[in-house]
């Protein structure tokens, strides 16, 4: 028994994707098909709850006993100014990956830019599913593809190795998004492994998917131009949002900066 954790420590990057991918392949199935249906769609949030509730399960009361690395990790929610300073963060984020992905992107081939759009269905359509991207998706996803997979492994060397397996993993199930969803894992696994807590990732996560919303919302009452692509997905903003993204971001900066500073006096 004693030599099971060292047996299994290696694998936990493949166990921990494998077990993330098999969760959230079950809580999407209800919405397979052209046209999900609305018992569908609460279904699918159900499951994720579920899912929710078995992983972290799993990374409080089983993987401690098994790898004592864990500990050093905490899943206690930060206090409320961290998270609205993580929040304030997000735009800025989501507004360089936009960047980041179109340069590289380029670099291989033309990408193809359009305007932005959405119907009212459409719009509505997305703000619905923005309750299952912003409030359970980052919580599941972080559970699997950082606590679950980076917590057993002590040195910060190992930590950050296994960081860019998961991205690349993560961006393997993103598929046509691989650029995108990479470079997010990287983030939020390098927060993680700075903070020591899970949910400066999740939080940043939901911002990150939260702002997405914002985008269609900016677009559909015209009050500014977003040019976009699907293959990879792409957001380029227009210099009111790069601006107001900066400017949250500095103030969200300095929330998080202080409050960590407060409390580590304390």
């Amino acid at each position: 028994m004693n030599r099971l954790p060292s047996l299994l420590k290696p694998l936990m990057p493949i166990i921990a994707a494998a077990y993330g991918v098999a969760i959230i392949f079950v809580t999407a199935m209800p919405m397979s098909g052209d046209a999900p249906s609305v018992s569908g769609e609460l279904l699918s949030m159900l499951l994720t709850v579920a899912g929710i509730g078995l992983t972290f399960f799993l990374v409080k009361h089983v993987e401690p006993k098994m790898f004592a690395s864990v500990r050093q990790f905490s899943l206690t929610i930060p206090k409320w100014p961290i998270i609205v300073g993580l929040f304030l963060i997000a735009p800025l984020w989501s507004v360089a990956e936009g960047n980041v992905v179109y340069g590289l992107t380029s670099l291989v081939h033309t990408v193809q830019m359009e305007p932005l759009t959405f119907t009212a269905e459409e719009l509505r359509e997305d703000l619905t599913a923005s309750i299952h991207a912003v409030l359970l998706a980052p919580v599941l996803e972080e559970l699997c593809f950082r606590q679950m997979a980076i917590s057993p492994f002590h040195s910060r060397r190992a930590q950050i190795v296994v960081c860019v397996i998961m991205g690349l993993l993560f961006g393997f199930l993103h598929v046509r998004n691989f650029p995108g969803a990479f470079f997010s894992a990287m983030v939020y696994g390098l927060v993680f492994i700075w903070s020591r807590n899970i949910w400066y990732g999740i939080v940043l996560h939901a911002g990150h998917n939260l702002t997405a919303m914002f985008f269609a919302l900016y677009c559909w009452l015209g009050l500014g131009d977003i040019q976009m692509t699907k293959t990879p997905v792409i957001f380029l903003t227009d210099a009111k949002l790069f601006v107001g993204s900066i400017i949250l971001a500095a103030v969200g900066v300095f929330i998080v900066a202080v409050w960590r500073k407060k409390t580590q006096i304390i």
